[in-house]
């Protein structure tokens, strides 16, 4: 989604720092209160203002119309975008982020929230329903496309594992000799592991490619065959104890099975090339005074 990249780099760079902070600003100060002081000179949030006008307000001016220019094109070809399928965009971002936790981390590292993210995204939606029906993808683009990046639609060997993670050699031997003796995997890891995001299902890490995890996890873990269980692994974490469940052999990459992929790909892309040229024209049919940008 790098038209979706391109509006959050705006939204980052300049809502957030002239919306977030002047708006509330201008909730919590009263007129001409300071904001700061330099050698016991103030600094007012008037002065802030304006300054953050000067360097980022028509852009952002730009910006909201722009997206009311898409709100009401979509409103005039009566396009909408359901909650449903926000929920779904969300999800396969968390997905591709490696689960929630590493998702939400993701959005504070970049100073933006949840809320904001799904505004966002349903400005994109709405801009590639709208622009969706006037592209075209011929066979022959998407064959070009799946020769050039054939590599990255080869699917590499994966397996699906669970692990029981403790803090110590100890712990890991009596964990390993409950297990010699028939117990419960998903049992001990519950009771005994330290990995607060898997002990309650029962150490469950789900399918993982080789390279994803750490080396000595990663290379004990490769090494087990199915239904076999790892002497304790030694990691930074501290010490594993670790059961393949299953494995999948690696693909070389297959155009039919790639094709839906490959579409949306292409698709993104000649959105996130066409969206300006769509929005100038649609412009054209609407009266803008935008005085910051005149001036």
């Amino acid at each position: 989604m790098s038209l979706l990249k391109q509006h959050k780099k705006t939204v980052l760079i300049i809502l957030v720092l002239l919306i977030t902070m002047g708006i509330s600003l201008s909730f919590a100060l009263k007129k001409d209160e300071t904001v700061a002081k330099l050698n016991g000179e103030a600094i007012s949030k008037d002065e802030l203002y304006s300054e953050m006008v000067a360097q980022y307000g028509a852009a952002t001016v730009d910006k909201i119309i722009s997206d009311k220019i898409v709100a009401a094109e979509a409103k005039k070809q009566k396009v909408s975008v359901k909650a449903s399928e926000l929920t779904n965009e969300i999800e396969k971002l968390k997905a591709s982020y490696g689960g929630e936790d590493a998702f939400n981390q993701a959005l504070e590292s970049n100073n933006t929230t949840l809320a904001f993210l799904k505004q966002d995204l349903k400005n994109y939606l709405t801009i590639k329903k709208l622009l969706e029906p006037e592209i075209t993808i011929t066979d022959e683009e998407m064959k070009t496309y799946f020769d050039e990046n054939k590599d990255s639609f080869a699917k590499a060997e994966q397996i699906k594992a669970s692990h029981i993670l403790v803090p110590d050699e100890k712990t890991a031997n009596e964990v390993q000799q409950k297990l010699t003796d028939g117990g419960n995997f998903a049992k001990l890891a519950k009771e005994y592991s330290t990995d607060d995001s898997t002990k309650d299902s029962g150490g469950d890490l789900g399918y993982f490619a080789k390279g994803t995890m750490v080396a000595e996890f990663d290379d004990a873990a490769f090494g087990l065959a199915v239904n076999q269980l790892s002497k304790p692994v030694k990691t930074k974490y501290g010490y594993h104890i670790i059961k393949v469940e299953a494995k999948k052999e690696a693909q070389e990459a297959n155009y039919n099975d790639s094709k839906d992929k490959i579409k949306a790909t292409l698709l993104d892309q000649k959105i996130e090339s066409e969206y300006t040229t769509w929005l100038e024209a649609k412009k054209k049919n609407y009266k803008i005074e935008n005085t910051l940008e005149e001036a």
